[in-house]
């Protein structure tokens, strides 16, 4: 417990300290030089601004109620629960490190943290889905640290790693592969197949890594590195609303609770780095923080439903959750209400800014189309999460027995519930990210709410069909555009056209990966079985030339 009043005090220190820099317009160097060999000079290197001491304070806050959720929900005083805390404090310390590191040497090392700590809480449970789940993780974030180790090596051509001092003055191709390291880490296409199978990690770990600090470490990096004639860039913008479409899309089509929690917080990613590469920094970092407290207590609530239910996650059920969990259906549905935009919650103050700067945008109409497509089906998502758990039949095992009382998990979302309805408009009028003379006409104004009750609409009349619309692409939504799976369609493709078509059914398990493990655990026992009747070859060998020298 004491963790948490410390953890909570860190909250409001960094907090005031935030507002102290941002008034006082301060920023604190600290710099340690660790070697220096000619004129070049390696030094490790603390910038504290009221960037990143906010987004500390942002961190502080949600890792204190995830541990405070998680002393009922993991259990307290067991070996497996301190495993689980201090993996919890070593990401925190990792994310840290990340912040207020302007250099790529030390932002290196929390970056790699970040990716190992992760992978040890995805295989918590020690199972089989979640070593896979680990796997697909650790890799897609060890892909995204070549393009970091690449820009390091580069940045030994111009004697300096302080990325963020020169920024107008490095390589163009340095900056394009910091952005591909970050698309990695925030799961943008065509990386984003790690974030839904992380979802394997319990529910406090799903809050704290998957809302506010692994998936948005990308975002904040560009943020902290951004640099306008690099970052104004269309074929990124491209990317971030195909991962915004891919994702609002396959969240229609899922029935794990916390993958559609998962795949909305892809679309929010999305949303992210759009805002960013249209060259909306400070209102992608206002939706950063916003994002994380109301998402981490959409993924609180979700556990809970889960805890009681028996361990079950899939939605159809749920049933009337609302009958039964009445104060944790009403948080769930004031995240999902913040996350749709409702007007007066945290989420509509960023995402109506960075929507109506969007509109003042140069940009083509197929663009800005898309944004508000990707709006309306963020409601549609939502409204569907809200009718399979206050509006659907009950469809519980009859001998589950749910009842709410008042425990450290409910006390964690009552201040989440707080912090997602007033935390927006407070850092509005304490930051000014609304200092922008925005002039629009009436109907464009309004199109987003239109967008919004539209996509409303339409997740409720997708119930009220026995199918879903795009039967025929049920595939491609229930597996991510096939990004973690074999692509079906290419495949039935070349079997068409594959010599002996009946032999090559399972072409891929003979000359691919699973062919080669084959040869190799053949080569294995037969090596095994030498070393074990290695007398017998002995004996034999020396009969052979016993008889072939006679």
């Amino acid at each position: 417990m004491y963790i948490d009043f410390i953890l909570c005090f860190l909250f409001f220190f960094f907090f005031f300290f935030s507002l102290l820099f941002l008034v006082e317009n301060n920023c604190l160097f600290l710099e340690w030089e660790l070697f220096m060999l000619n004129s070049y000079g390696g030094f490790y290197i603390l910038y504290f601004d009221w960037i990143s001491l906010m987004f500390i304070s942002v961190v502080f806050f949600i890792s204190s109620m995830a541990i405070l959720y998680s002393s009922d929900y993991m259990g307290i005083n067991t070996y497996s629960s301190n495993r689980f805390l201090f993996l919890v404090i070593l990401f925190i310390v990792s994310m840290i490190l990340m912040i207020v590191s302007p250099n790529l040497l030390s932002i290196l090392l929390g970056w790699d943290g970040l990716g190992m700590v992760s992978y040890c809480l995805v295989i918590y449970y020690n199972s089989l889905s979640s070593y896979l789940s680990g796997m697909i993780t650790c890799l897609t974030n060890r892909m995204g640290d070549i393009g970091l180790l690449i820009s390091i090596c580069w940045l030994m051509s111009y004697g300096s790693w302080h990325l963020y001092f020169y920024l107008d003055f490095y390589s163009c191709d340095i900056f394009y592969l910091v952005i591909i390291s970050s698309f990695t880490k925030s799961a943008q296409i065509p990386f984003s197949s790690w974030l839904p199978a992380a979802m394997a990690a319990p529910t406090p770990v799903s809050s704290l890594v998957q809302s506010s600090t692994l998936v948005t470490a990308g975002v904040y990096l560009l943020i902290r590195f951004y640099n306008q004639f690099n970052f104004l860039n269309k074929m990124c913008i491209i990317f971030s609303l195909l991962t915004m479409l891919m994702s609002s899309f396959c969240a229609n089509y899922e029935f794990d609770l916390k993958k559609v929690i998962a795949l909305s917080t892809l679309s929010q990613l999305g949303l992210m780095m759009s805002s960013l590469f249209l060259g909306m920094v400070n209102l992608s970092f206002y939706h950063l923080l916003t994002h994380a407290v109301f998402k981490s207590l959409l993924f609180l609530c979700s556990g809970i439903m889960i805890y009681y239910m028996n361990n079950n996650q899939d939605i159809r059920f749920m049933g009337v959750v609302s009958n039964y969990l009445p104060f944790t259906t009403c948080c769930f549905n004031i995240s999902s209400l913040a996350l749709c935009g409702f007007p007066f919650l945290s989420g509509f103050y960023s995402k109506d800014l960075i929507v109506e700067l969007m509109s003042m945008s140069i940009i083509n109409f197929f663009i800005y189309l898309m944004f508000y497509f990707c709006l309306g089906l963020t409601a549609c998502y939502s409204i569907r999460l809200f009718y399979y758990s206050v509006f659907f039949k009950n469809k519980h095992i009859s001998l589950c027995l749910m009842f709410e009382n008042f425990s450290f998990m409910n006390f964690s979302i009552i201040f989440l519930s707080f912090y997602s309805v007033f935390f927006g408009c407070l850092m509005m009028w304490m930051f000014n990210f609304d200092f922008f003379l925005v002039f629009l006409p009436g109907y464009l104004k309004l199109i987003s709410l239109i967008f919004v009750l539209l996509g409303v609409w339409v997740g409720f009349e997708l119930f009220m069909i026995k199918s879903y619309f795009f039967v025929f692409y049920y595939y491609l939504f229930t597996m991510m555009w096939f990004m973690s799976s074999y692509f079906y369609y290419l495949f039935s493709w070349f079997y068409l056209f594959s010599f002996n078509y009946s032999m090559l059914i399972n072409w891929g398990e003979y000359y691919g990966s699973l062919g080669l493990s084959y040869y190799l655990v053949f080569l294995s026992n037969l090596i095994q079985n030498y070393m074990f009747a290695n007398m017998k070859i002995f004996l034999l060998s020396f009969m052979v030339w016993f008889i072939i020298f006679i």
